[in-house]
């Protein structure tokens, strides 16, 4: 399952090897100033947005790579119908980076603590 981690000043999305084939990516780096949120939702399919091209797709099971549309391009890991963490992005490759979570606030929570330490 892909995490979010706060590494020398970026966030890095770390994806498990399954997840790197599906994505047809690696691990996502972003500098952690380009963060403009931090937030969750309890219905990760209803954030969805754009085609995705390239990664893995199946309606209400999976959506994990990249998708695309008028407003750039968001980095998505969606596993079923979960929570997820969204981090809305600005200056960088992505708009957003979207990951599911069983315990999405949690996560959320934690990475905004490591966001005011640094």
């Amino acid at each position: 399952m892909a995490s979010l981690e706060v590494v020398d000043g970026d966030l890095l999305v770390k994806l498990s090897n399954a997840e790197r084939l599906e994505a047809v990516h690696g691990d996502v780096r972003v500098p952690v100033g380009s963060i403009l949120v931090v937030r969750t939702v309890t219905d990760a399919w209803s954030e969805l947005r754009g085609l995705r091209a390239p990664g893995t797709g199946w309606p209400g099971k999976i959506l994990v790579g990249t998708c695309r549309g008028g407003f750039g391009k968001d980095f998505v890991v969606v596993h079923g119908k979960r929570p997820a963490v969204i981090v809305e992005l600005d200056g960088t490759e992505y708009s957003r980076i979207m990951v599911t979570s069983p315990d999405a606030e949690a996560l959320a929570d934690t990475l905004r603590a490591r966001l005011l330490e640094i």
